[in-house]
């Protein structure tokens, strides 16, 4: 069935031309040289507040790069944010958020730390989470360096982000890691089984624009190689393949009615409070995967609002909390 007329009249403009209309290994160049361009056309990188850093990868891996985002002045610990972007585990980089990034930061008065993690095919799982989970690491121990209170910081990504943001999250838990103050999970992608066989349901309503099934199927199996998800570290890969989601931090998820990621985000947040995890869940009807690329879209500054309200009550030091 066709969901044209689902769509927000305010999105229109985001379907009048096929975003990516195949991904495959084979135009996968073009397709992250499309994104890259696409991405700086929107969104301009900001350099007023950005440093870069490179940390050395777990396991004997490359060093990562980080783009650190860090307000003006100085004074008390500053709260922090580990930002991993979106792009499908196959595309995109750490410089494709600088300006939303940046925005954060003076928004939060809060240091923003954006991972460029490897990318799949070319590095499988568990490398990009490898990455990410190295990046938390060192944020959390050069914290005094940084200026930023270790108890204070947030793990958010955007749709591939958003997903490595929570599995990453069971990681840290399950490593006896850094434990983040709250996850921000942005349309996030979860569930490896989303445009398989193995998806239980699939809903006739989402998936149509934007990014579908088939981008979704490519970029899981592109993540996947050789690992079969079928051990401990199934929700390290793919968040809700993961058994066990108790003892997790807060988390704020935000997605479209109609976006391909919507059941799974549902799903994933009803496991999250029966688990005792406090869930805000917002959902945006007529909205598709990257509503928030319409600026002046109703559900994008309703989005942005709700977005900004959960950042600060999760950035809050203790005795904010308290008065």
């Amino acid at each position: 069935m066709s969901t044209r007329h689902l769509v927000d009249p305010s999105l229109l403009p985001l379907i009048a031309h096929e975003f990516l209309p195949g991904l495959s290994r084979e135009n996968l160049p073009d397709a992250r040289t499309f994104m890259d361009q696409m991405i700086a056309s929107i969104a301009p990188r900001s350099t007023a507040l950005r440093g870069e850093v490179r940390i050395p990868g777990r396991h004997g891996a490359p060093d990562v790069r980080l783009v650190i985002q860090t307000p003006p002045g100085s004074g008390a610990a500053r709260p922090a944010v580990l930002f991993l972007h979106g792009g499908g585990m196959v595309m995109g980089s750490a410089s494709m958020g600088e300006g939303f990034d940046a925005e954060l930061a003076l928004a939060h008065d809060a240091v923003v730390v954006s991972v460029d993690y490897r990318l799949a095919p070319e590095v499988p799982f568990p490398g990009p989470i490898d990455d990410a989970y190295a990046a938390l690491r060192w944020v959390h121990a050069n914290a005094a360096s940084l200026g930023i209170d270790p108890s204070r910081i947030v793990l958010m990504g955007q749709s591939a982000g958003g997903g490595l943001a929570a599995s990453l999250a069971q990681l840290t838990r399950d490593d006896s890691g850094p434990r983040p103050a709250a996850q921000i999970l942005i349309y996030p992608m979860l569930d490896a089984r989303t445009g398989t066989t193995l998806e239980a349901d699939p809903n006739p309503t989402t998936g149509e624009f934007s990014w579908t099934r088939a981008h979704t199927r490519f970029g899981w199996e592109s993540l996947r190689g050789d690992y079969l998800p079928t051990d401990a570290r199934a929700g390290h890969f793919s968040a809700s393949l993961g058994q066990d989601v108790s003892h997790l931090p807060p988390v704020f998820i935000a997605v479209g009615s109609l976006d391909v990621f919507f059941d799974e985000s549902m799903d994933y947040a009803r496991r999250l409070s029966r688990a005792g995890v406090p869930v805000e869940l917002h959902v945006y009807p007529g909205a598709i995967h990257g509503f928030d690329a319409i600026p002046d879209a109703w559900m994008t500054t309703s989005f942005k609002r709700e977005l900004n309200e959960a950042l600060a009550r999760a950035l809050r030091a203790p005795t904010e909390l308290a008065s």
